[in-house]
């Protein structure tokens, strides 16, 4: 055993605790690290379903109570609850919603995994560091989301289902009228129209909760095969007349190129121009979300119309000027929110979902009390991106190629 390997409390990888026989894997539950971060990776109600597929529960205490989920409910059910040093020292991995921060990390040893969505493409510098130190590396978002039997796994899914669900809640409670068509004693108040640009996953959430609390609303996409989709919600197809077909691979549309867009857009600031509430929601996995809507286009709505762009992120928005976590008025009296971690803020409800596609993926990986890392298999070929001191993951290698030495 290397020097690494045996710091922390002498619990060998794969033993789950001090002298134990090798036969459970234990898994270490952090407290996420962002500020905004409200999610937890494991509930207590599968703590159950992990031990029945022999991984035990090492939850840091407070990790839940962001997401009103009590120490007391982990040690109820059968998890142990202790210090964020005690679950990193003891765990054979450990898992988060987010990366880790780098006091998490820099306290790895190798031969430990760190489970969680680690965005690789967005920052293949991390998956290096975690190849260096030995770690092997676990990303839900590799996942590929066109196999059948690894829907149960799926985070990026579950996760926009949470996504597009808040973003119309959220629209609702922005927006200065009612939703839905209100006849009263005082007068009759119309139904708002709702735009909802993607019809991914969080798109149609969107579209279909938008449409249960009474709104009227269109659907938009590139890809024209989303028609159906859109319509099966309660949603009208918005078609324009410059539509091209633009699916890409894994379920995504491809990026549109700059000629395609502008044609695109001139056409849809006109229909974004007659909607009291636009929501966005289209985004490229490892890139910056397409611009959709833009300053001429905000410029053109009327006053108390409320934009909310739920692609917002570091990398950018779908919206022009908006910036994640914040919220602004445009000087034409728009209300654009910001909106980029919207799962976080459904944190009971998220983590319950996430809960149950981290047990799916591991119960597929973990053997005999150990990650059985077999790269020939489809589900662990996207999900497993460093392993052995390396970075096994090809997209991310190839990233990490094309970047000049220092």
């Amino acid at each position: 055993m290397s020097p690494d390997a045996a710091q922390g409390d002498g619990v060998a990888p794969g033993s789950g605790t001090p002298g134990g026989a090798g036969k459970v894997f234990t898994l270490g539950v952090l407290e996420e690290d962002g500020a905004r971060e409200r999610r937890v990776a494991v509930v207590p109600e599968d703590a159950g379903r992990f031990a029945a597929a022999g991984i035990s529960l090492l939850v840091q205490q407070g990790a839940g109570e962001r997401a009103g989920l009590l120490d007391d409910a982990y040690s109820a059910a059968g998890a142990t609850v202790t210090s964020r040093a005690e679950v990193l020292a003891r765990s054979d991995a450990i898992v988060s919603v987010a990366r880790p921060g780098p006091e998490a990390i820099g306290l790895l040893r190798p031969g430990q995994a760190v489970v969680g969505l680690l965005q690789p493409l967005v920052d293949p510098a991390f998956a290096a560091e975690l190849a260096e130190r030995g770690v092997t590396a676990i990303s839900l978002d590799g996942l590929p989301r066109t196999l059948s039997r690894a829907q149960a796994m799926d985070a990026l899914t579950s996760q926009a289902n949470v996504a597009g669900y808040k973003a119309a809640v959220l629209a609702a409670d922005t927006f200065g009228r009612y939703f839905p068509l209100l006849i009263t004693a005082a007068g009759t108040s119309k139904p708002a129209n709702v735009l909802v640009l993607g019809a991914g996953v969080a798109g149609l959430q969107a579209m279909g909760t938008a449409r249960r609390l009474g709104a009227v609303v269109t659907g938009y996409d590139v890809r024209p095969a989303t028609r159906s989709e859109v319509e099966s919600v309660g949603a009208r197809f918005l078609e324009l007349s410059t539509a091209l077909a633009a699916a890409g691979e894994g379920g995504y549309a491809r990026a549109l190129t700059e000629e395609e867009q502008r044609a695109q857009q001139a056409e849809l600031n006109d229909h974004i121009a007659r909607h009291d509430v636009v929501i966005t929601t289209a985004q490229v996995p490892g890139r910056r979300p397409p611009l959709l809507v833009t300053e001429e286009a905000l410029g053109r709505m009327r006053p108390g119309s409320v934009v909310v762009d739920a692609a917002a992120s570091p990398l950018g928005g779908n919206v022009e000027g908006s910036r994640d976590g914040e919220t602004i008025v445009t000087p034409g009296g728009v209300t654009v929110v910001g909106a980029g971690n919207l799962p976080a803020q459904v944190p009971a409800a998220a983590s319950a979902a996430y809960s149950r596609n981290v047990h799916a993926l591991l119960s597929h990986m973990v053997r005999e009390g150990a990650l059985a890392i077999d790269l020939d298999d489809e589900i662990q070929a996207g999900v497993v991106i460093a392993h052995d001191g390396s970075v096994v993951h090809r997209a991310t290698a190839e990233l990490l190629a094309a970047v000049p030495a220092p």
